[in-house]
């Protein structure tokens, strides 16, 4: 078994076009002095000039209707593992500026090989790879828990990252309070303020999740980084109850379970550990809703759901091993999504990756998507560890689309930057060479009002009367009667170069949402 972190309602944003007869003629104000970056996006120094629609004679080449852009959408995330220096930093006591020169490199890694996001593990051990008054700084930084590196990895990755118009999940592991029993902990650390609730299992610290403090902290957290931080999505990996150790010793939450059967508790061990994990799920889901309904929630749970399902599947039993129910997550619209993680090969009959890709689609409920999760970090172990197979899993889960499994995660960063068995090739060159943005968050979220456009020789001038509600502009191309996501330009850009031909640009707001395209013609 390899997880994460260790090296062992849709919304429609515009489905119907509308020719709203808005006309603006091709010379119109100019937005921007001439020669200015097509996509740089810096605002002039000017009052910007007004877009309003003129009073004048028949439509010409500039006019600007409204049409339905934004199809192929798919999630393209790669995990970024903090824990034991796997992928970030690649060693303790970087200096703030090489933090930022190996954080730049993995966003413009990341951005040419083709991906949309990155799943960044910022709380690898119950500490912080961003400044937080909750929670000590990660001694995967500097070697010490608790010793600030002098730069804050989450905040320069969230600049970095969406100026390059990337992603970045928060991704945090609930339950573990240290990867080893020999770590000294700092004073503020969870296994010294929560101690009582520190269960060690397996060589490492555990935080007791039948503990309401140790969940209530966890809420605390979340809450502060959604609060402090553009996050875009929040995600949890599959350590929740921990999995067996070397002996298959039982977890020792005796302390608990007797406490919860002394008070009249009437649910059997497993039900009880499952329901614990739910309720920080459930919090969990109420919290980002409350707090930013636009950031996307959602956990890669075991690829196995239940020994024996689907029918042929045999291998740990995730419900009852780690009590994770994660179909009744996504029954109850707990998560936005689920990412299962597949790290075994099409052609592995007991843990295929299609008869799994395939079931874990059809539990999709509201809209909710399913993104499962490759194991690059496998290839080339075995002759089945291929290039091709990474693509044929691609495929298959591409082929459910119509099931909401729409996109695919990868783990993790440095096999990518490897280029194990050619992966990177195969992504930049093939499977991910045209854009995709991901799909839109599956809650009713405001789409924002299309931007004005105004077609000029060479260029398109945008303007948007909320720029800084906006992530972006969406700039399509219609290539055979379909718009082709070209580019993504910045919230601020007022002007786009462009060659003759026939175009659209959307509003992109947050949470994935977009604005019908205004569409020109050159």
């Amino acid at each position: 078994m390899l997880a994460c972190g260790e090296s062992a309602s849709t919304v429609d944003s515009g489905a119907t076009a509308i020719d709203t007869g808005v006309v603006v003629p091709s010379d119109a104000g100019s937005l921007s002095d001439a020669g200015m970056a097509a996509d740089a996006g810096a605002a002039p120094d000017a009052e910007p000039t007004d877009l309003s629609t003129p009073d004048v004679g028949p439509p010409d080449s500039g006019a600007v209707t409204l049409v339905t852009v934004g199809g192929g959408r798919e999630m393209r995330g790669v995990w970024v593992a903090t824990v034991s220096n796997l992928d970030f930093p690649s060693r303790t006591n970087l200096s703030p500026a090489q933090g930022r020169s190996a954080l730049n490199a993995i966003v413009t890694r990341t951005a040419s090989a083709g991906l949309n996001a990155i799943f960044f593990q910022v709380r690898p051990e119950s500490d912080a790879l961003y400044r937080s008054s909750l929670e000590p700084w990660s001694r995967f930084l500097t070697g010490t828990q608790g010793q600030d590196p002098g730069y804050d990895p989450l905040g320069i990755l969230l600049e970095l990252a969406h100026a390059k118009h990337l992603e970045v999940h928060a991704w945090i592991n609930p339950y573990r309070g240290l990867t080893s029993t020999n770590v000294t902990a700092a004073p503020n650390h969870v296994t010294r303020t929560l101690s009582s609730h520190a269960i060690n299992y397996g060589g490492a610290v555990v935080m007791d999740p039948a503990a309401a403090p140790v969940r209530a902290h966890v809420l605390s957290v979340v809450r502060e980084l959604l609060e402090h931080y553009p996050v875009d999505g929040v995600h949890f990996d599959d350590y929740f109850y921990p999995y067996p150790d070397a002996s298959n010793t039982p977890f020792p939450d005796t302390e608990s379970w007797d406490a919860y059967t002394a008070g009249g508790g009437p649910l059997s061990r497993g039900d009880w550990r499952r329901d614990n994990v739910n309720a920080l799920v459930r919090e969990t889901a109420d919290l980002v809703r409350q707090v930013r309904p636009s950031v996307r929630f959602g956990i890669s749970p075991f690829g196995i759901y239940k020994n024996g399902v689907p029918a042929g599947i045999r291998g740990l039993d995730a419900y009852a091993t780690i009590y994770c129910d994660s179909v009744l997550w996504m029954q109850q619209g707990w998560v936005d999504y689920l990412a299962p993680q597949l790290y075994w090969p099409t052609t592995q009959t007991a843990q295929a990756y299609g008869t799994l890709a395939s079931w874990w689609a059809s539990t999709s409920t509201g809209g909710r998507h399913i993104f499962p999760g490759h194991a690059l970090s496998r290839l080339g172990s075995s002759a089945a560890w291929t290039a091709a197979e990474i693509q044929a899993q691609i495929e298959i889960t591409r082929g459910l689309r119509d099931q909401h499994a729409e996109g695919d995660l990868h783990f993790s960063y440095r096999h990518l930057d490897q280029n194990l068995s050619g992966i990177y090739g195969l992504l930049s060159t093939s499977l991910y060479q045209a854009m995709a943005l991901p799909p839109a968050v599956p809650r009713t979220l405001p789409i924002p009002a299309p931007p004005t456009v105004i077609a000029r020789p060479g260029e398109l001038g945008i303007d948007h009367p909320a720029r800084g509600e906006l992530s972006g502009f969406g700039l399509y191309r219609s290539v055979g009667g379909n718009w082709v996501l070209e580019r993504v330009l910045a919230s601020d850009a007022v002007s786009a170069r462009v060659s003759a031909g026939s175009y659209a640009v959307s509003a992109l707001g947050p949470g994935d949402t977009e604005s019908l395209g205004a569409a020109v013609e050159l």
